[in-house]
């Protein structure tokens, strides 16, 4: 296991950028209302939808083989239509059908004309949607699946956004839902974080009591069948602060990502965050697997130890519920990936810390690690890594925009590893663009990969399609401008983030403008399409 080293105080800039998250997380900004256009059928059909999930199978490879996009006709593509969000920091990931687009705005949900680009019908919410919008038939009914901030998991008609059931789990007093869900047949596996992490700025508040979980659903009515929570004996007593303050622990181990299903096994995997009070736990940025029947737990992996941290630490190392000593806050924020090579089963999981490991899926033993990044707060990786198996290779982005004090340079960009060794096979970095923060050029959301590209979208706006085997970037676009849009809302393209492009045949589909944590914000769903082949 890792030991961890303890860092400096944060400036104050870094102090007022994770404040603006916690009020991004305390509280979704409200919609803009919007009409139906009338011009647009409202009825939408779902024959064929993509993703069956977040990364586009329940391995979470983010592998897309239904795409006619190729490295001959990359070149070819070209803005198809744009979307002005009412959000500035978009964070949900679409589901598309052969005439429909499905995707969260903020506290509502759209659907959109795929050609056009109309809104056929908009359901408001009572929270922002975070989530991949996943395809759910239920009792002869095509349902929308999909999480938001603090409403819970969402089972909604197709049709017109009807509510099927909705459940908020209820053993934490104050869940968070970030990760999406994963759907398996008739269950659905739901990662539960917490707000603690940021309720935890207030002295009064008694940090902390709550435990991240996974739970198993009813995937027909949203019944909890199992809640399988990541510290056992949460939030004891531990002490007090200022005579009235009690204070709490363990704490936290939050599962942020969406899990991974192995239905060769039965194992479900998914991977933790820090604890948020002291004292730590073993199970805090971990790597789980459990059985996907009854929830135990077959093995836990803990890669680094003692790693206590939350929002209060942002504000002063000396503040009551800063945990002391302080972590370095190194999450298993991304999915863990599921493959098979060379006639083993691998599971690969990417750490804020920068490292890369592989471990066996069985047993949970270290094949290998790679670091490949500095690591940081908002450092390593960050949202999820892709694999081609058919090159042995696995891509993962590294952000380092932000980082502790090391003797390790940043190493912001894509990396292609060998799934084998986890030797390097190729590095994609670009250049800042400008001197500021904001323009680093790290990439922090996750990829999408298919037989022979990698789509990959940077912190700096631009969004590269890279050949598989070597990098080299094929075909670019810099989303830092304004854009004309087919709902008439003004729309700037801001920091690539979160879920990432979505490719499905001929089109690419992405959100410009995640704006949390002092990043560009921006409001513009971009649409891109193949253009069409000359003829002779």
């Amino acid at each position: 296991m890792h030991r961890v080293r303890h860092v400096v105080d944060r400036p104050r800039w870094r102090r007022r950028l994770r404040l603006t998250a916690l009020c991004a997380i305390a509280a979704a900004a409200p919609a803009l209302g919007a009409a139906a256009d009338d011009r647009c059928p409202t009825r939408p059909s779902l024959q064929g939808a993509v993703p069956a999930s977040w990364g586009i199978d329940v391995h979470n490879t983010r592998f897309q083989p239904r795409t006619q996009i190729d490295a001959g006709n990359v070149a070819r593509l070209e803005l198809k239509w744009v979307y002005g969000l009412a959000s500035r920091q978009p964070r949900s990931w679409p589901l598309v059908s052969e005439d429909t687009l499905f995707i969260g705005d903020a506290g509502a949900l759209l659907a959109l004309d795929r050609e056009s680009g109309c809104l056929r019908w908009r359901r408001e919410l009572a929270g922002e949607v975070v989530s991949a919008v996943l395809h759910l038939p239920i009792g002869g009914r095509d349902a929308l699946l999909f999480a938001s901030r603090s409403g819970g998991i969402h089972a909604v008609d197709a049709a017109d956004g009807s509510p099927i059931w909705q459940r908020r789990l209820a053993e934490p007093p104050v869940p968070m839902y970030s990760g999406s869900p994963l759907i398996y047949g008739d269950a659905v596996f739901v990662p539960v974080s917490s707000m603690e992490i940021g309720l935890s700025v207030n002295p009064l508040y008694g940090c902390c009591t709550t435990s991240g979980a996974l739970a198993r659903l009813d995937a027909a009515t949203g019944e909890e069948l199992w809640y399988r929570p990541t510290v056992e004996n949460a939030g004891q007593v531990t002490g007090r602060h200022w005579l009235l303050v009690e204070k709490h622990g363990p704490s936290g181990a939050p599962v942020w990502g969406a899990p991974t299903f192995d239905p060769e096994s039965g194992l479900v995997y998914f991977g933790t965050g820090q604890n948020y009070s002291l004292p730590a736990s073993d199970t805090s940025d971990a790597i789980f697997a459990v059985d996907a029947e009854t929830g135990t737990v077959r093995w836990v992996r803990q890669f680094t130890e003692g790693d206590a941290y939350n929002l209060a630490c942002e504000i002063s190392r000396e503040h009551p519920n800063c945990p002391d000593p302080m972590g370095p806050d190194w999450d298993f924020g991304a999915p863990p990936v599921l493959v098979r090579h060379q006639g083993r089963t691998l599971l690969l999981a990417g750490q804020k810390s920068g490292d890369v490991h592989a471990l066996d899926a069985r047993t949970g033993e270290t094949i290998w690690t790679r670091r490949i990044g500095r690591g940081g707060v908002l450092g390593g990786v960050h949202w999820g890594m892709a694999v081609n198996e058919a090159k042995g290779l696995l891509l993962v982005p590294v952000s380092d925009i932000e980082g502790h004090p090391s003797d390790r340079d940043p190493e912001p960009g894509l990396h292609a590893l060998d799934l084998g060794t986890g030797e390097v096979r190729w590095v994609s970095q670009q250049q800042p663009r400008c001197e500021d923060r904001v323009c680093r050029a790290g990439v922090s959301a996750a990829p999408t990969v298919t037989e022979d590209l990698v789509f990959a979208a940077g912190m700096d706006g631009r969004l590269q399609v890279h050949r598989v085997d070597t990098g080299e970037v094929l075909w670019s676009h810099d989303s830092w401008r304004d854009y004309p849009t087919v709902n008439g809302v003004p729309a700037n393209g801001g920091t690539f983030d979160a879920h990432g492009p979505l490719v499905v045949d001929d089109l690419v589909i992405v959100t410009s403008g995640y704006g949390s944590f002092g990043q560009r914000p921006g409001n513009a769903l971009l649409v891109f399409q193949l253009r069409p082949e000359p003829t002779p």
